[in-house]
């Protein structure tokens, strides 16, 4: 439902905003974006800069206590996602990687060990 032009408005401002909240909250003004496609937008654009949210990365992380609140990853917020940032890029910069590599074993590791089913009703 977004036209083009609104596309390259939207992306262009939120890649200009100076804080990250900014830039997601920035990229959900676009139709049928939540927080786990505009991350993946980030990351598309700046793949050393970005992680990609989702339901999986935010379980493990928050099984870990290494985030608060959303026990079940469902609903993110733009805080959260955030929240999410911070502590992927700090532990990227912990083991000489990117966000993205972080992200990416999180997902596999939660995998790994997830027993039942990913969402719950």
């Amino acid at each position: 439902r977004n036209s083009p032009a609104v596309v390259r408005k939207i992306t262009r401002s939120a890649f200009a905003c100076p804080s990250e909240l900014d830039k997601i909250e920035t990229l959900l003004k676009l139709c049928g974006v939540g927080i786990p496609m505009a991350s993946a937008v980030l990351m598309f654009t700046y793949p050393n800069r970005y992680p990609v949210i989702d339901i999986r990365g935010w379980q493990l992380l928050h099984a870990m206590k290494a985030v608060k609140g959303n026990v079940r990853g469902v609903g993110l917020t733009p805080g959260q996602w955030v929240e999410f940032l911070d502590v992927t890029r700090s532990s990227a910069r912990r083991l000489g990687v990117t966000p993205r590599d972080v992200q990416r074993a999180i997902f596999q590791a939660h995998i790994d060990f997830q027993e039942g089913k990913l969402y719950k009703d």
